[in-house]
């Protein structure tokens, strides 16, 4: 697929899309980390009426800061649907760079530098834990498990080579998203990274993956759940199930 010729630097503005549900006590500290690592990116709030008054945090926050905006959102969604509500406000802007970072502190905003570096040669960047340098920090060893399973599932069924297909940090080309069928993407919860970064690579754009490092929350609760799990299965399965079967007939018509 032919692309336009792409930058030599990162495509400057830069918005990070930190979704947040009762993250009020991570929200200040991940928003002073981002600006201290990069001073001149915008952030962007999602939150879904948070009860614990995150979204109120925010605006405040807002209120004195230019470089931070919110979204307010009726009602808790999903990781998904707080994402792609927060890419169409930055598609409706004039944002070249559109990144995904968790409010936990999980994603360290001290590597999105080297991510964005990485964007000048590429369409997507994902911050991967899996890769040579990538590490994990406090996070239980059954989640871990958990994870590079998933990780392992996703590779066989779809016939992907990344590494981290899950990983939730990652910075977008302006053009990958709006390329994208955004109205099509029904995944709520984790299993949309998988759903994101698959159709990224069937559209026909690079992916890159650079080292993170990740770190298990020390504030408030993870939102993994069963129904998170279960989706993220059953959806691969079905997409994987769909991939091969295209793959039979592609051999069958060239026979």
């Amino acid at each position: 697929m032919a692309h336009a010729p792409r930058a030599a630097r990162p495509i400057d503005p830069v918005l990070v899309v930190i979704p947040t549900y009762n993250e009020r006590d991570n929200l200040p500290l991940i928003l002073g980390r981002l600006h201290r690592a990069l001073p001149e990116v915008h952030a962007l709030v999602v939150d879904d009426s948070s009860p614990d008054g995150t979204g109120e945090l925010a605006d405040k926050i807002a209120a004195g800061d230019d470089r931070v905006h919110v979204l307010h959102r009726t009602e808790k969604a999903g990781l998904g649907a707080a994402y792609v509500a927060g890419f169409r406000w930055g598609l409706e802007r004039d944002y070249r760079t559109i990144v995904e970072m968790d409010a936990d502190g999980s994603h360290a905003p001290e590597d999105l530098p080297r991510m964005l570096d990485a964007l000048g040669d590429t369409d997507l960047v994902l911050g991967s834990r899996y890769v040579p340098g990538g590490s994990l920090v406090n996070w239980p060893r059954h989640r871990e498990l958990l994870s590079r399973a998933a990780n392992l599932y996703s590779r066989l069924a779809l016939g992907v080579r990344i590494k981290d297909v899950t990983a939730g940090f990652r910075a977008y080309r302006r053009e990958v998203l709006e390329k994208l069928p955004l109205d099509e993407i029904a995944s709520r919860g984790y299993c949309f990274q998988i759903d994101l970064a698959w159709r990224t690579v069937r559209t026909g754009f690079d992916v890159v993956e650079v080292p993170i490092t990740f770190t298990e929350r020390e504030i408030g609760q993870s939102k993994m759940s069963s129904a998170i799990i279960r989706e993220a299965l059953l959806r691969v399965g079905l997409w994987g199930a769909r991939y091969r079967a295209e793959q039979v007939r592609a051999l069958l018509r060239h026979r």
